[in-house]
């Protein structure tokens, strides 16, 4: 799990119990402890999900959460308040919340309603991906170019399922380094260019159609023509 969560909280014994509530579910986390310092933070790296307290220094979570929806940001956002009436609801809602959650409040509950609003987010993937005549199953683990199997190693098989995830995207290394060697990951700089290398070799036995191409000076992308 690299989910990325915001929690916007002043409460600073609050805000690092969530983070470390959180940290340990697999979350990666920032905190942020006012509306200004969280508005920046979501802007500027945007995290896949935003735990925004309604009570904030400077600017009220509302007026944070109304700041994002009216410049087009959609990272879904749980508003936490000691405010638990159904007007103050309909307020934070109507502000572009997408759940609201009143304090005091489990721990258990906050990440049931974490994890529905991202699986909202990331439909299921299909088992099966296809680009071109390039098919490949997530069950089986196996990886066919026309009617022609493709033998991979592990690590090379999960790079080629994240290119086919995004076809048509052009992946930078740090993208590609996070999502199949994990943030942690220490090694050969060239690592990526290794790996690419080997799928283009492998990929190209039984059709000499590159669908591999590297982006100079960006990193790597899946599509039919260079």
């Amino acid at each position: 799990m690299n989910d990325r969560i915001l929690v916007i909280e002043d409460d600073r014994k609050l805000s690092e119990f969530i983070a470390a509530e959180l940290t340990l579910e697999g979350y990666q986390v920032t905190v942020a402890n006012s509306g200004f310092e969280g508005l920046s933070i979501a802007r500027e790296t945007p995290p896949d999900l935003i735990i925004l307290d309604w009570m904030l220094p400077e600017i009220s979570g509302l007026d944070v959460c109304m700041r994002l929806r009216n410049t087009g940001c959609e990272i879904p956002i749980i508003m936490l308040t000691a405010k638990d009436e159904i007007p103050d609801r309909v307020t934070g809602l109507n502000a572009g919340a997408d759940d609201y959650l009143t304090k005091p409040f489990s721990i258990a509950e906050l990440l049931a309603r974490i994890n529905a609003r991202l699986r909202r987010m990331y439909p299921p993937v299909s088992d099966k991906l296809q680009f071109q005549d390039l098919t490949l199953n997530r069950l089986s683990r196996e990886v066919y170019r026309a009617e022609n199997k493709v033998e991979l190693t592990a690590k090379e098989f999960d790079l080629l399922e994240f290119m086919l995830r995004h076809p048509q995207q052009v992946l930078t290394r740090e993208q590609i380094l996070e999502a199949v060697w994990g943030y942690e990951f220490v090694g050969e700089s060239n690592i990526i260019e290794v790996y690419i290398r080997a799928l283009r070799i492998k990929l190209e036995v039984s059709n000499s159609k590159r669908l591999l191409h590297t982006v100079r000076g960006v990193g790597y992308v899946l599509r039919d023509r260079g």
